[in-house]
């Protein structure tokens, strides 16, 4: 194949997966560098790669609707582009691949019975591996025909955007992100488990800012948290920033916490120092990307603390951890137990001993940012 002209990421996923394709955006761009790099996903998930200087332009496609409905865009994207890279095994991804360029390469599902026909309309497949590699180095493999892995990987995060004026008065010199809310329940650490720890940093004079998203759901999660201060004590930021001004939140954070979601790995990406509390999922293919690392796992399956340059990642001490289920029950709203055994001491133990490492800060207890806040 000719150096392709116009490439099509396709990434028809949630936030947090479109953010992981950055690295492969940019190993595309390195390769061609005189190349239109445009990326295809479904709207409102594309926001994380928003201002990504490697991006030409993005294709916002419904998410749910039927082929009728799409047959107007698909007639418009019909082979407008060199090369498409399929992020996702979905059937839908691939079809879209399919239509939008000739050379395609794309990730399948390992049973050989159920992607056959996936396999047929590519290039070059990549077997999805669910138990040992990491998300955002499979996705790198896609450009296997062309390029090597990169010696080193980062996830380009959104660039800054200013805050809110209000907001940015109230910000202390070392504000704590607690991320409460999690699409799904299982994934969800208990919410009674983020009262005691948030109680607990305010009672030694830290700043917490909550985020989350205006849903109902998300909401209902946060409600208690912040009823446990007032500003500039608790702020919560919740439904009421971008996802550039979260970024740039992240960035003037002392510490990030937070469960497997999509702004835990924005905040991994941020260069934040981080402290994730996982349950059931498998960090090895879902932990936040610690920036710089190799392209390999900075993870084990199972232990209950794993640190990786600014990440530490927190799992309970149970046989069964991670298990890939989702929960107990295997449904999104089922409990895991693993999470509600994860204790809250654990996590505020580490994230006291990250706080007093700060470089150039008074590493007494409960002295960070408190001037501020008096």
């Amino acid at each position: 194949m000719k150096d392709p002209r116009n490439v099509l990421v396709i990434a028809t996923r949630q936030i947090g997966d479109v953010l992981l394709t950055a690295p492969l955006i940019a190993a595309a761009r390195q390769r061609w560098p005189d190349a239109s790099i445009d990326v295809l996903g479904f709207a409102g998930t594309l926001g994380m790669l928003k201002g990504n200087p490697d991006i030409r332009g993005f294709v916002e496609v419904p998410s749910g609707s039927g082929w009728r409905a799409a047959w107007p865009f698909v007639r418009r994207l019909w082979r407008r582009y060199d090369l498409a890279l399929i992020t996702q095994q979905s059937d839908r991804a691939h079809l879209y691949g399919w239509v939008a360029a000739r050379v395609r390469s794309g990730l399948v599902p390992g049973r050989a019975a159920i992607s056959w026909w996936k396999r047929c309309l590519l290039t070059h497949a990549v077997r999805i591996d669910d138990e040992t590699t990491p998300t955002v180095v499979e996705k790198l493999k896609l450009l296997e025909p062309w390029r090597a892995l990169p010696p080193e990987v980062n996830v380009a995060a959104p660039p800054e955007v200013a805050l809110p004026l209000d907001l940015d008065a109230l910000l202390g010199d070392a504000p704590i992100v607690v991320h409460v809310p999690s699409m799904w329940r299982y994934k969800q650490w208990p919410i009674a488990k983020y009262i005691e720890f948030v109680g607990e940093l305010l009672a030694r004079g830290h700043q917490v800012v909550l985020t989350g998203s205006k849903s109902e759901t998300d909401q209902a999660q946060i409600a208690e948290v912040r009823a446990l201060g007032s500003p500039p004590q608790v702020i919560d930021v919740s439904g009421q920033l971008n996802l550039n001004q979260v970024g740039t939140l992240l960035r003037r954070a002392a510490l990030y916490v937070g469960p497997d979601t999509s702004i835990t790995h924005l905040a991994a990406a941020c260069g934040t120092p981080v402290v994730a509390l996982f349950g059931p999922t498998n960090p090895i293919r879902w932990g936040p990307w610690p920036q710089g690392h190799a392209a390999s796992s900075p993870y084990l399956r199972a232990q209950p603390r794993q640190s990786s340059r600014r990440v530490i990642l927190l799992q309970a001490e149970q046989a069964c951890v991670a298990c890939g289920h989702a929960g107990c029950e295997d449904h999104h709203h089922s409990r895991s137990l693993c999470l509600e055994a994860l204790p809250v001491q654990r996590v505020l133990d580490e994230c006291l001993a990250e706080l007093r490492m700060r470089p150039g800060k008074d590493q007494r207890e409960g002295d960070l940012g408190a001037s501020r806040l008096k």
